[in-house]
């Protein structure tokens, strides 16, 4: 089949010189997230990827490594008794930071400001707009302290990707499903291209 001419035009590297930073968290909705970096990474991004020990264990960092082709970042500490401030500069140089998928505990903590692991230390330090995808069990998403937070998050200026209903990890039918990456590519997409991208004297 001949591509039509809309397909043939369509941008290949329209997210060229546009820096995304995703903190990745524990959830078995991590997996979709290697999509979400490969299609960001065909499109032009740059992408450098913080995990939490928990994302660890569903997605290892290699895996973010070999498709962002840098650096992943899983601790503050490099080295015993050694602190390297510089990951906060991970968020001065990024367009975007997004967070996927965006667990309960790590929404109450941003909600809290409460800083005590990599990714909770790059929010809290961030210069840079904030997204998050939540993922999580029905009844947790429907929590009202967690509906709580999401309503404080919002109004501090977090953007939302919402999760939809599905089948969830636990066998149950309902909210909480992470958005699909396409949706989330999308709306990441579409928020980077409303600036000029740091890099070409963007947002400052």
């Amino acid at each position: 089949m001949t591509p039509s001419p809309s397909d043939q035009s369509a941008p290949a590297k329209d997210l060229a010189d546009y820096e995304v930073l995703i903190g990745v968290a524990g959830g078995i909705a991590a997996y979709k997230v290697c999509q979400v970096v490969s299609r960001l990474v065909q499109r032009g991004c740059g992408v450098t990827v913080a995990m939490t020990d928990a994302a660890a264990r569903f997605v290892t960092p290699l895996t973010f490594r070999s498709l962002t082709r840098r650096q992943v970042f899983t601790s503050m500490w490099q080295a015993e008794g050694y602190y390297d401030p510089q990951h906060l500069a991970l968020t001065e140089r990024a367009d975007l930071f997004l967070i996927a998928p965006a667990t309960a505990n790590l929404i109450g903590k941003f909600a809290c400001g409460i800083a005590d692991d990599l990714v909770s230390t790059l929010m809290v330090g961030r210069d840079c707009p904030a997204v998050l995808a939540p993922a999580m069990n029905t009844r947790m998403w429907e929590n009202p302290v967690v509906q709580r937070n999401v309503k404080t998050l919002r109004e501090l200026g977090y953007q939302f990707i919402d999760p939809v209903e599905g089948y969830l990890a636990c066998g149950a039918l309902g909210a909480g499903r992470m958005a699909e990456p396409e949706v989330i590519v999308d709306k990441v997409a579409r928020l980077l291209k409303s600036n000029l991208p740091r890099a070409a004297g963007g947002r400052q």
